[in-house]
């Protein structure tokens, strides 16, 4: 059967609609839940030192979770691994909901934080979106047409990202209405909760059988095989994006803190004259970078597929590296206003112009039926090098913001230079 004209448009077979599909629905969640999530634990009591250790450990649960979520979807294949994986999520964001209501906790005469039901639902909550990653990638893999790769990742992450716009949105409108972050937050878990379970039913019912599954996953040995076999070509986007993603990790969660507590900044609705809080704002600065991010997502992959994926792949690195030094300094000049933010942030979305090309970079390379396992080595690699990099962070947020996004920065500067200099174009 004819694929029908918006299939068509957004070179989207059935499989690959259905985890757009499943990624709208988790995306909303992740983006609703995962950005206000530092001011969640500030509002809890957690300090910058303990926000910090959050970031990384859930960058940890990033660096081990990719690598067995793509021999598992390999293995017994995309619709069983997912659906799997989305049911864990949703218990996640249901998790999170707990503190919010349990407060501190004595036990056995020791005090448990609130906080402390962050870490624990992070374990589950990230599950569709990391042990997932192998699948999600393979699936596309598998079903766009030859010489469309970024244009195929460019029709997922629409869908991804669309929802990045609507979620902080209603995230701005739940806090607003609920009068503060603690009680607005609840119904964003809420939703976040309900939009999984759909997600989940959505791929076990829609997903179309697997005809095919990968090796048995073989162990330790297999996990260094796979590292070993990396092909040439991924090597040094592999560096660069370590570095970049180091420079990003360290600062990425307070980016809420700044906006909120740091600077404070609140804004005025035009014409209506509604004043929101600096909590609600942040939501619309999330709106506005995605608003950018999918202005331009759709045609830089265009260009990728045209005229090659590396320079495309380098300007998103550049605006990953430069924005942390640029969200610091530019409202100690230029005034810490809701206009002045609402530029950087929409500057911010730019980044995501590369996210398509990069995505294709990591798995073109990779060979008929092991994209989740090329795809899952990649990001253990990657994950594994910036766990610790947000408890860095967080030890120089507490001892100055301005030194912390500042270094972030140059760090990052490094991985752009180092991917223009060494970085290279699959071989066709």
């Amino acid at each position: 059967m004819a694929a029908s004209p918006l299939r068509r448009l957004l070179s989207l077979e059935r499989d690959v609609l259905v985890l757009s599909v499943a990624m709208f629905c988790f995306s909303l969640g992740f983006q609703m839940t995962s950005r206000y999530l530092p001011r969640y634990m500030s509002v809890l009591g957690a300090g910058a030192v303990v926000i910090g250790w959050y970031g990384s450990f859930g960058n940890l649960v990033s660096a081990v979770y990719p690598y067995p979520g793509g021999a598992v979807s390999d293995r017994i294949g995309s619709r069983r691994a997912l659906t799997l994986f989305g049911a864990l999520s949703s218990a996640g964001f249901i998790i999170w909901i707990l503190p919010a209501y349990l407060g501190d906790l004595r036990v056995a005469g020791t005090v448990v934080p609130a906080w402390s039901w962050i870490f624990a639902g992070l374990v589950l909550a990230q599950a569709w979106k990391s042990l997932g990653l192998g699948a999600t990638f393979a699936v596309v893999k598998q079903s766009a047409s030859e010489g469309r790769l970024a244009t195929g990742f460019a029709s997922t992450e629409t869908f991804r990202r669309l929802a990045f716009l609507v979620g902080p949105s209603l995230a701005a409108v739940f806090i607003a209405f609920a009068g503060g972050i603690r009680d607005g937050f609840v119904l964003v878990l809420v939703t976040a909760a309900a939009f999984g379970v759909a997600a989940t039913l959505a791929q076990h019912l829609l997903y179309e059988e697997d005809t095919a599954v990968g090796k048995t996953f073989e162990g330790f040995s297999s996990v260094l095989n796979d590292l070993r076999s990396l092909p040439d070509e991924i090597r040094p986007l592999l560096i660069a994006d370590t570095l970049v993603r180091f420079a990003n990790g360290a600062v990425y969660v307070f980016f809420v803190i700044v906006v909120t507590e740091l600077y404070e900044v609140s804004a005025t609705v035009p014409v209506v004259g509604w004043t929101l809080s600096p909590d609600a704002y942040f939501g619309v600065l999330l709106s506005v970078e995605m608003v950018v991010a999918l202005a331009v997502m759709v045609p830089s992959a265009r260009i990728a597929d045209s005229y090659g994926l590396k320079p495309v792949v380098a300007a998103g690195f550049a605006v990953y590296a430069v924005f942390p030094a640029v969200l610091i300094h530019a409202p100690t000049v230029l005034g810490a206003s809701g206009p002045v933010m609402l530029v950087l942030f929409a500057f911010s979305g730019l980044r995501f112009a590369g996210l398509p090309a990069h995505k294709a970079l990591i798995v073109e390379p990779a060979e008929e039926r092991t994209g989740g396992r090329v795809t899952g080595a990649y990001y253990l690699v990657r994950n594994s090098v910036v766990v610790p990099s947000a408890a860095v962070g967080g030890w120089l947020y507490n001892a100055s913001p301005t030194v912390a996004f500042t270094l972030a920065s140059v760090v990052g500067g490094v991985g752009v230079v180092y991917f223009v200099a060494f970085g290279t174009e699959p071989r066709s």
